[in-house]
């Protein structure tokens, strides 16, 4: 199964339409958003998925939420949990860096995945695995990133 993971569209439509494009041509099955979302315009683009979203610290969660949600996808909040292909993942948007650290310390995660920082990054503590695709708008490097599941392969996509 592979997932496409996204991050801090900040309610750039071309450039998260760009981003779209690039999983719809790696016909990725479901998306995480890790926030920083923007705009209701950015959640209809992904309407040809179910996804998971949480909210970044620019997102307002009574207008933004109810978008996502009615839009036929999950909204997670500030954090999320899920389990896909028997594999245990979060996702956060990171700005809290207590909380995310907190994540990745618990051990109880296969996959963390966040944003926040705008730089694309993939690490391992201990049996986590923990991504960030970076940003899609307000960055030099416009990228998104997959997880290809059970096997935990990760690949970051540059937008330009």
């Amino acid at each position: 199964m592979l997932i496409g993971i996204i991050s801090d569209t900040h309610g750039d439509v071309h450039a998260a339409r760009r981003a779209v494009r690039i999983f719809e041509s790696l016909e990725v099955e479901t998306f995480i958003h890790c926030g920083d979302v923007g705009t209701s315009e950015v959640v209809s683009l992904f309407s040809s998925w179910a996804g998971h979203f949480v909210l970044g610290n620019v997102d307002r969660p009574a207008t933004i939420g109810d978008v996502i949600v009615h839009a036929g996808h999950v909204c997670h909040d500030r954090f999320g949990s899920l389990t896909l292909q028997g594999k245990s993942i979060a996702l956060l948007h990171g700005d809290d860096a207590a909380r995310l650290r907190d994540a990745i310390r618990s051990g109880q995660w296969d996959l963390i995945c966040h944003g926040h920082t705008h730089s694309p990054s993939e690490q391992r503590d201990g049996g986590t695995l923990i991504v960030n695709p970076g940003a899609v708008a307000r960055t030099s490097r416009s990228c998104v990133a997959t997880v290809e599941l059970p096997s935990m392969t990760v690949s970051h996509i540059a937008l330009d």
